[in-house]
């Protein structure tokens, strides 16, 4: 399974877990944690029989009694994703994300260049994953975010029985990768679900991919960057990445319908798909696919191979496209030229955190100044709507902003 199908998994899940943990178990917290020891008990034997020592198992669950309620309620409550394009692509490809990752591709340049000479993968994209899944790290700072994973995956193979299979199998994978020395215990932080590390790899994509691309001895993809990067150019190069190769082309497309299926980029040309940019395509013998996430009004694309290799990280069109499009402009493009059918006025980042912190001035918001349009921003926002006698549709646009400052 490949990295961050974990998230990938645990977020298409359209209900919430048909039996939770009170369920399972007899009502009262000391039933629950007496029911959750018994089972980390029983589960020795599995984990023993599948490579795990003993006594690595013994010290993993050292202080571990009873399973992580916020796990519990994260696994319940994931919603079906359904959000606009618009939506999606402004809280990940923003002026904030582009200026860390130019950034970043300075500071961390020397070790770049020999990820990208070993790996062959273009060096903004990494940048770009490590944006995408991590904020450059910044989420691992987060103690309301991160968790203990053996904690984590013990809870979910417990009390979830969606995820229980799962989350057993990645259990022992990551029980295996204290045994390997890489982490310790104390350190083997991840999100709710068991993705791990600066890139966010579940335990075993880890064990399939990871690299010690520093050669201190230890694969660590929590606090080295090199090996963080290099685990996802592995990953990328064991996928079928093509050294030299972009993701894909903004594009134009003419009026009327165009045909379905995989054409060469010349073939696409001569039915009247050209670059959006007005540069001609590169490798014109390049397959390519044309895909319009908004509809025709927004911008259409013509992915090759690059595109499918990213979706091998995360197995969605919005995901891959978005990596490529933070790429393109953390390596210097302008972004896009066609925009996204966006009904409102954008705002920049740093205003989108404005809107939160004026929100919050109002009592209406408690979350983070992070400039990420979440449910909490976007019941702030048409709370507030309500108030001024606007239209309460939750878009953080330039209007509400505006209202904002004037009261």
């Amino acid at each position: 399974m490949s990295v961050r199908s974990a998230a990938k998994l645990f977020t298409s899940v359209l209900t919430a877990a048909s039996l939770s943990l009170a369920l399972l178990m007899p009502a009262g917290p000391a039933f629950a944690d007496a029911g959750f020891r018994q089972w980390v008990a029983g589960f020795r034997a599995t984990a023993v029989a599948g490579g795990v020592s003993g006594a690595v198992y013994d010290q993993a669950f050292r202080g571990i009694n009873e399973p992580d309620p916020v796990v519990l309620e994260k696994a319940r409550t994931q919603p079906e994703f359904t959000a606009p394009a618009w939506d999606y692509f402004d809280n990940r490809v923003h002026d904030q994300s582009v200026a860390v990752g130019q950034q970043m591709a300075k500071k961390w340049k020397p070790w770049l260049d020999r990820i990208e000479a070993r790996f062959g993968v273009d060096r903004y994209i990494l940048l770009a994953i490590w944006s995408m899944e991590s904020n450059y790290g910044e989420i691992l700072k987060r103690d309301d975010i991160v968790r203990n994973v053996i904690r984590s995956l013990a809870t979910l193979a417990y009390g979830d029985p969606k995820r229980s299979k799962f989350a057993r199998t990645q259990l022992v994978a990551a029980l295996k990768i204290l045994q390997t020395g890489d982490i310790d215990e104390s350190h083997l932080m991840g999100s709710w679900a068991g993705a791990m590390g600066q890139t966010q790899f579940i335990p075993t994509s880890y064990q399939h991919y990871a690299v010690d691309m520093d050669g201190n001895g230890k694969r660590d993809i929590w606090n080295s960057i090199p090996d963080a990067l290099a685990t996802s150019a592995n990953l990328l190069k064991k996928n079928g990445w093509q050294g030299g190769k972009t993701w894909g082309y903004e594009v134009t497309i003419p009026a009327g319908k165009l045909p379905a299926g995989s054409k060469t980029l010349a073939q696409w040309q001569a039915l009247g798909v050209t670059r959006a940019s007005g540069k001609p395509f590169k490798n014109a013998t390049d397959k390519a696919t044309l895909k319009v996430p908004d509809g025709r009004g927004g911008p259409a694309f013509l992915m090759i191979k690059n595109f499918s290799v990213i979706k091998a990280y995360n197995n969605a069109d919005k995901y891959a496209l978005a990596v490529g499009l933070l790429a393109d402009e953390i390596a210097g493009s302008s972004g896009l030229v066609q925009d996204w059918k966006r009904p409102f006025t954008k705002l920049s980042f740093e205003e989108r955190q404005e809107l939160q912190k004026r929100l919050s001035q109002h009592g209406l918001y408690d979350g983070k100044f992070d400039g990420k349009i979440g449910d909490g921003t976007k019941t702030a926002i048409m709370t507030y709507q309500a108030t001024v006698g606007l239209t309460q549709d939750g878009y953080p646009s330039m209007e509400v902003l505006k209202w904002l400052r004037k009261k």
